[in-house]
């Protein structure tokens, strides 16, 4: 199983390198095109969310990215820093965001229409939002 990780510092311009190694796995692992673009999209909109809320909340924290590739799939994790967990249904979490920029449930709402299956949790310091995408048959 191949693991990549990357720590990005809470900058905008820093969502391209999380694309581009994103997209550099996709294709060692062997997704078909489709899904590379997929999830050329999905990463670069899970990290432009984290990035922004590290940005307004936790600036010297670093957003990390892993990247893991094993026999059925390949597996992307953002985790961020910034309020904990999914929005709630009586809009607890858009009180947090009053002013930002980037409104995270609309970055969430965006991912769950890119990808089939994610996983958005709750952590002890903020978000972790897994996208998963399987793999094709490896031919021998």
């Amino acid at each position: 199983m191949a693991t990549v990780e990357l720590q990005l510092s809470p900058q905008p311009h820093h969502v391209r390198t999380a694309r581009l190694v994103g997209v550099a796995a996709a294709r060692r692992a062997g997704l078909p095109d489709e899904l590379v673009d997929e999830l050329r999209w999905a990463l670069g909109e899970a990290c432009s969310r984290a990035v922004a809320l590290h940005a307004a909340h936790a600036p010297d924290v670093p957003v990390r990215v892993l990247l893991r590739e094993d026999s059925t799939g390949l597996t992307v994790e953002v985790i961020d820093q910034g309020p904990q967990g999914p929005p709630s249904e009586d809009g607890d979490l858009a009180a947090l965001f009053e002013g930002d920029e980037v409104d995270p449930r609309v970055s969430l709402a965006v991912l769950g229409g890119l990808v089939d299956d994610i996983d958005i949790a709750a952590t002890a310091t903020g978000t972790t939002v897994r996208l998963r995408w399987p793999l094709p048959p490896r031919s021998v």
